[in-house]
């Protein structure tokens, strides 16, 4: 599956099927993407708790499920509890050397020694600074990304979800006091179609996208949209003809408490 149709094919798919374990070794595949994805200073402070839920305590199971839809996270078969750990920025002086052995950085005879004596003393004097949240969340989110395209390679479907029981997780999953949790993405096989009823509506390329300067937007090609919308990247907007009815159906067949909004 070529990159783009990849893309176009990443729907948050919310129903798993439960009865359906995914092989330990597509979710090594994921996690081999995310550890080779960029990361500032080579820091690589993304890490991760895989949760299968065929084998994990009750306590565990108990404190990932969320308060806002709990179902996706009890259904799955796997729950991915990606977080940041601060402490890796610790070590960069020695990520930084690495980079320069691998001529991934510097130029010429002197290299070392302009890293030792300036760009690593600079990197020091800011370190607690550098342990904030932002640019470390930019890149472990790339990290995330890479993972979520390889479980579309591979056939399976995923969602990121946000948590507020951050603390019970930390305790249960034996995470370190310097650990923030990001997201929990469940993984499994689709019991919905991939499309998930269709592309989710999006603002305007022009409101979100500029040239130069804020309120110049852009300029959109119609060819390259058309041509994207070929390769399978762009799909047909939602809500699809069969939608309400696919959901009715995965509601009873997995179980969904109670309707409405899930």
């Amino acid at each position: 599956m070529e990159l783009r149709e990849a893309i176009g094919r990443r729907r948050s798919i919310r129903f798993m099927r439960p009865y359906m374990p995914v092989e330990p070794a597509k979710i090594q595949r994921m996690l081999e993407a995310a550890r080779i994805a960029s990361h500032w200073g080579n820091v690589q402070g993304l890490r991760a708790v895989v949760v299968f839920r065929d084998s994990a305590p009750p306590e565990t199971l108990e404190a990932v499920k969320g308060a806002v839809a709990g179902y996706q996270i009890e259904r799955a078969p796997v729950v991915i509890v990606w977080y940041f750990d601060a402490a890796a920025v610790d070590d960069q002086s020695d990520r930084l050397r690495e980079l320069v052995a691998a001529g991934a950085i510097g130029v010429g005879d002197r290299k070392t020694e302009q890293l030792e004596s300036t760009l690593i003393p600079f990197f020091e004097s800011i370190r607690e600074d550098l342990k904030a949240p932002g640019l470390n969340e930019l890149d472990a989110g790339q990290g995330i990304a890479q993972a979520t395209l390889m479980a579309y390679e591979q056939g399976l479907g995923t969602c990121c979800l946000g948590t507020p029981n951050r603390e019970q997780i930390r305790e249960q999953l034996g995470l370190p006091d310097s650990a923030r949790v990001l997201v929990l993405q469940t993984v499994g096989y689709p019991a919905e179609h991939w499309e998930a009823g269709g592309q989710r509506p999006r603002r305007p390329f022009g409101e979100l996208f500029h040239m130069n300067r804020v309120g110049t937007p852009f300029p959109r090609s119609q060819e390259v949209v058309d041509e994207l919308t070929g390769a399978g990247m762009f799909t047909r907007p939602a809500p699809l003809p069969y939608r309400e009815a696919e959901l009715e159906y995965l509601r009873r067949a997995i179980d969904v408490p109670g309707s409405g909004l899930i």
